[in-house]
């Protein structure tokens, strides 16, 4: 049995991230990763944010939350790929600066928003093998930073790959946390740190009371619902694949000997293929 929560999901993610009693931990989280923005204090701020009329769509930020400087930060969980993911970002990102907007004489000066993403996959382009993809406005002819006052952060999880041993910095070990906590029977020598005394304390399930406890195991089926549909998904997508392949093979001659070790199907599967 599991001894701490899994970080991706809903419940666990806010219960790390999203506590007033646990702020700390995301102060720390974001000063990581984002270390030319280093952040005193955190206030969280409503989630739930409607457009200009009724008929507008809303937004539900998994967290929000503004600096001492006013500037505010989005952090959401992505546990699966989604169509236009960028572009929802990107539409998320949006309402914090329309809500700058000033009633009268205003000279358009707006604090800073920053989108960070912490994803449980990876992108399907150029970036696909990066850990961290951060985006700000530029300049195309220069490649310089055109606007230094948005930038949308992606954290691609599974690309994450370093050991215990490997870990030097304390981003590298909030990074391991996230991708291994859920693993954990005991608490690594590694990540002895004070700011993780908390962070282990309260992903500990056995301390949860039993409304939270509910609240974990609902979400955590969630969760594997979710990745159980993707993995089949995929296995059967990779399935097809191989069949399209082997068909096109035989079109042009392969014998099914050379077909199966292309592929991996059987030479049986290839037999039936040949009479369809």
């Amino acid at each position: 049995m599991a001894r701490y929560l899994n970080p991706f999901t809903d419940f666990g993610f806010k219960k790390l991230f999203g506590n007033e009693q646990n702020k700390d931990l995301l102060i720390s989280f974001l000063n990581q990763i984002l270390p030319d923005n280093q952040i005193s204090t955190i206030n969280y701020l409503r989630t739930e944010h409607l457009g200009q009329t009724d008929l507008d769509r809303k937004v539900i930020y998994d967290l929000y939350c503004e600096n001492e400087r006013g500037e505010k930060f989005i952090v959401a969980l992505q546990k699966a790929k989604q169509s236009f993911f960028k572009d929802r970002t990107l539409f998320y990102a949006t309402f914090p600066i329309q809500q700058q907007a000033q009633q009268g004489d205003w000279n358009y000066e707006l604090k800073a928003v920053y989108t960070v993403a912490v994803l449980d996959f990876c992108f399907d382009d150029e970036d696909r093998d990066k850990v961290k993809v951060q985006v700000k406005l530029m300049d195309t002819d220069k490649k310089t930073v055109f606007y230094n006052k948005l930038t949308f952060l992606y954290l691609q999880m599974p690309n994450f790959r370093k050991n215990e041993e490997e870990l030097e910095t304390l981003e590298d070990k909030w990074f391991y946390l996230l991708r291994h906590l859920a693993e954990f029977q005991n608490r690594p020598q590694r990540l002895q740190e004070k700011i993780f005394d908390r962070l282990f304390e309260a992903a500990e399930i056995a301390k949860f009371d039993p409304q939270e406890r509910q609240a974990y195991e609902d979400s955590l089926r969630y969760y594997r619902d979710v990745k159980n549909s993707l993995d089949t998904a995929r296995e059967e997508g990779r399935e097809q694949e191989r069949i399209a392949i082997a068909r096109r093979m035989l079109a042009k001659g392969f014998s099914p000997t050379q077909i199966s070790e292309v592929t991996g199907l059987t030479q049986a599967e290839i037999e039936l293929l040949s009479k369809h």
